[in-house]
């Protein structure tokens, strides 16, 4: 029976509408951002019906505000890294048969609005992850962050094999079929995010780009200089030569 005013039509688009959003579902690594997570989340509900949170043993409040903004939330009792977090939701969101998982950052550094531009790209893009560009405007971007992101993306893009503008990027999505691919990454911490694209690559998958917005708002980054470039240089020497 179809509703006053609406046609069958109408209703069919409706029910469309549901499927796309019920297939896709957003997951945010967070460690300690009670007080900016929020309205990422309530921007990313408006797109998706799921979103999911893992506190990585914030103890600020993180996952109370998150749950109070209407996400799935869970903790880590420590801080695992950025790595463990991620592979967590991603074995957490496997098992509800969802088809894309996003991952965006619980700062505020992407918009949650720009997940739309990710769904747009699986209409076309199947095996591949999609990754946010920002290297089309970076006017608003700290300069040590543009080169280090630019050699960073152009070496990966070497072991790769295929271009990869911002492998920086955390705003990205991610098949269901690479999960399994992805859960297999050893990295914990921040290199995690490269090691994803090595992994993926390796086992096939193409790496595609939407542009994104490029937000900076003074925050400050949670990469240790030192340590995680270290990190780094470790992960690029394994996988040499599309070795892993």
């Amino acid at each position: 029976m179809n509703l006053p005013g609406r046609s069958g039509s109408d209703d069919a688009a409706n029910d469309a509408d549901v499927a796309e959003v019920a297939n896709v579902a957003a997951l945010i690594p967070a460690y300690r951002e009670a007080g900016r997570i929020g309205p990422v989340i309530r921007g990313a509900l408006a797109v998706v019906r799921t979103v999911l949170v893992v506190d990585d043993g914030s103890g600020d409040g993180t996952a109370g505000a998150a749950r109070a903004a209407g996400a799935e939330v869970l903790l880590h009792p420590v801080n695992r890294g950025k790595g463990a977090a991620i592979k967590t939701g991603l074995a957490a969101l496997a098992p509800q048969q969802v088809d894309w998982i996003v991952l965006l950052d619980g700062d505020g550094q992407h918009a949650p609005g720009e997940i739309t531009r990710f769904m747009a790209a699986r209409n076309t893009q199947r095996r591949a992850l999609v990754i946010g560009n920002r290297m089309e405007d970076t006017r608003a971007m700290p300069p040590v962050r543009y080169w280090v992101n630019r050699l960073m993306s152009e070496a990966i893009s070497r072991i790769c094999q295929q271009p990869i503008p911002d492998s920086q990027c955390g705003f990205r999505m991610v098949p269901r079929e690479a999960v399994e691919v992805l859960l297999a990454c050893p990295s914990d911490r921040f290199d995690y995010e490269s090691e994803m694209l090595f992994a993926a690559s390796r086992a096939g998958f193409r790496i595609e780009s939407v542009p994104i917005s490029t937000i900076y708002a003074g925050e400050q980054s949670k990469i240790h200089p030192a340590r995680d470039t270290i990190r780094f240089l470790r992960l690029l020497w394994r996988h040499r030569g599309g070795r892993g």
